[in-house]
């Protein structure tokens, strides 16, 4: 039986004539970290967005816990959290309020909402700051609040839409902390988009480099920086091809053309 959690094959989506993903294809396995890594305009948010069935596909298909992104959309939506790269917070009431109306809009037990508000505040370090006005919150307050909220419903699948975007490079640093917590303490598996080399380096167990709206390539970070990495260095030479060959014989040099 397949321990993969998202299955994607030959997703599309277009917008007119425009192509913004086109045949992509990839698998989350459980309890990993998988990054989504590419510029601005790549097509990374388009694809989260068929992934946590807000969009439906052009053509292809997606499995998220099982459920058709196209067809359940209703279920996919129950089954995972997400936290969107664009805030969402009311800042004009407290972190509990927040997390209070959230459990009461999805229809959580009475009897549970005070514990399982108090479990996701601790888990990202805010049990202290419940009762204060967001607004009063620095940005990676605010976007640990988010991803509290995001796992008030014990969800398996959590996504994460440019998770750090905007935060000051130690805020990051500790948002990080607390992803690798989700993983390592909670079994999480995390979708994440991040246009941040270090970013997915650090926290990924595998990525998928998106440009153009297509995969163009997947693997871990190391093997990834192993099979990308290095410079590129443009020779005039009157003989080109007699200094490519004999550069290709160089142990430092991985192509020569």
């Amino acid at each position: 039986m397949s321990d993969s959690l998202i299955q994607v094959d030959a997703l599309s989506k277009k917008f007119g004539s425009f192509t913004a993903v086109d045949g992509v294809s990839f698998e989350v396995r459980q309890g990993e970290v998988f990054g989504l890594l590419g510029p601005n305009g790549a097509g990374k948010t388009t694809l989260i967005s068929m992934l946590v069935a807000l969009k439906k596909p052009s053509s292809g298909r997606a499995l998220v816990n099982g459920f058709d992104v196209a067809t359940q959309a209703d279920e996919v939506r129950n089954s995972i959290g997400i936290v969107f790269q664009d805030p969402s917070l009311d800042e004009e009431l407290t972190a509990r309020e927040n997390l209070e109306l959230h459990v009461v809009m999805y229809g959580m037990p009475s009897s549970a909402r005070a514990a399982r508000i108090a479990e996701v505040a601790r888990i990202v370090g805010l049990e202290d700051r419940l009762d204060s006005v967001v607004k009063t919150f620095s940005g990676g307050m605010r976007r640990r609040l988010e991803i509290a909220r995001s796992l008030l419903h014990y969800h398996k699948i959590l996504f994460l839409d440019e998770p750090t975007l905007g935060l000051d490079p130690q805020t990051r640093k500790h948002v990080w902390d607390y992803v690798r917590r989700l993983k390592k303490e909670h079994g999480m598996t995390i979708v994440l988009t991040t246009h941040y080399l270090d970013e997915a380096d650090s926290l990924c167990d595998r990525i998928a480099i998106v440009d153009g709206g297509k995969v163009v390539a997947l693997g871990s970070p190391d093997a990834l920086k192993n099979k990308l990495g290095g410079d590129v260095i443009e020779v005039e030479s009157s003989d080109g091809a007699c200094l490519a060959e004999s550069l290709a014989k160089q142990e430092w040099v991985r192509q020569a053309k």
